[in-house]
């Protein structure tokens, strides 16, 4: 059985299209059967939600057994470097998870 890991991604308002939302799920299913894991949940941070995709991200990774999290690439969790590699921090040392990142230049 492959390991499971949880997608994570921000759409920006606007550009938040089901065609656009469609691509990146299959990039990241793609991006999983790729490295043998399995691709379950996908959280989706849409900017002008009021429920927090990342925190249910969070508390699903404490509930279960998953500790995998793939992201398209870090500008999906903030545009600012030092941001991005605190929330790549809280993700690993409050859950225990490790954090995939397909590319790392800036989406």
């Amino acid at each position: 059985m492959r390991p499971v890991i949880y997608g994570y991604m921000r759409l920006v308002a606007g550009r938040a299209d089901s065609d656009e939302e469609a691509r990146a799920r299959a990039e990241l299913a793609s991006y999983a059967a790729s490295e043998g894991l399995t691709l379950d949940q996908v959280f989706i941070e849409h900017v002008r939600s009021s429920e927090s995709a990342f925190h249910a991200m969070l508390d699903a990774l404490r509930r279960g057994g998953v500790k995998n999290v793939l992201v398209p690439s870090l500008w999906h969790f903030a545009r600012l470097p030092g941001l991005q590699e605190t929330m790549r921090q809280h993700i690993e040392q409050e859950t225990g998870a490790r954090l995939w990142v397909i590319q790392r230049a800036n989406r």
